[in-house]
């Protein structure tokens, strides 16, 4: 006889200042994820908006404002165009490898390069190697670290140059956090190069979509979200696609 399923309790956090847009105050909604259901709640609230952080499945429900919005893009429907094709083919070379989630030191410092470089004084910045180590190894659900590396030489593994880490949902790959070197002049792309690998391994596994997180129109941090299409959006009436137009605004104020 199996465990009756309990339906989650909801937990919300005070107002703080919004990472993405100036002058608001931001507000999140959480639940736990733990128990033999873990997986199963993680699914259900993936389709409705949630992300994972550690064994917490968070969602915006920031008051009066609703900018944040849960993007995916549909795998099988994705066709490379010129630009994104020529991208797949430099870094054809590379050495990509889904492996179980445990942290390493050399994940741990190309983070630090990479925070230092992108994201200097935001809130990961002063992540330590324990603080780093609870974010890959702390998953309830079905996750992996996905690395991208150099060629090997000399049967010497290849320098670690990108690593994701992903869940695998029932209706798609989950990009949870996405890292790498931003500072190889041979090597550029490489944060839109790991987007298209989990669009290919979708498609590989035959699931239908990769989740991006959230999308806040206007914000320059978010506009790279919009370059792979179809891609849908949760809006009050469930998933849709994103219209042309959404993206073709946001790319004009970003750039105004």
């Amino acid at each position: 006889m199996t465990a009756p399923f309990r339906f989650p309790r909801f937990f919300v956090t005070s107002p703080a200042p919004c990472p993405y847009l100036p002058g608001r105050q931001e507000r999140k909604v959480f639940t736990e994820l733990s128990g033999p259901h873990a997986s199963e709640l993680n699914d259900a609230l993936g389709r409705i908006g949630f992300r994972r952080s550690q064994s917490v499945a968070y969602r915006p429900s920031c008051a009066g404002c609703t900018a944040c919005v849960s993007v995916r893009v549909v795998a099988q429907e994705f066709a490379a165009n010129a630009t994104q094709r020529k991208l797949l083919r430099r870094h054809s070379d590379l050495e990509v490898t889904a492996c179980r989630p445990w942290a390493t030191d050399e994940q741990y410092q190309l983070l630090r390069r990479y925070l230092a470089a992108r994201h200097p004084g935001g809130g990961m910045a002063e992540m330590d190697e324990s603080d780093y180590a609870d974010m890959i190894e702390q998953s309830p659900v079905n996750s992996v670290i996905v690395e991208y590396r150099e060629p090997s030489v000399n049967g010497a593994q290849g320098r670690l140059i990108g690593a994701c880490l992903t869940d695998r949902q029932a209706d798609g790959l989950s990009m949870i956090y996405s890292f790498f070197d931003t500072e190889l002049a041979e090597r550029p792309g490489l944060g839109n190069l790991i987007i298209l690998d989990h669009i290919l391994r979708a498609c590989t596994a035959g699931l239908p979509y990769v989740y991006l997180g959230y999308w806040v129109k206007g914000s320059p941090r978010m506009e790279y979200k919009t370059r792979y299409r179809p891609m849908e959006m949760l809006g009050p009436r469930g998933w849709a696609v994103l219209p042309e137009e959404e993206t073709a605004s946001a790319a004009a104020l970003v750039s105004a």
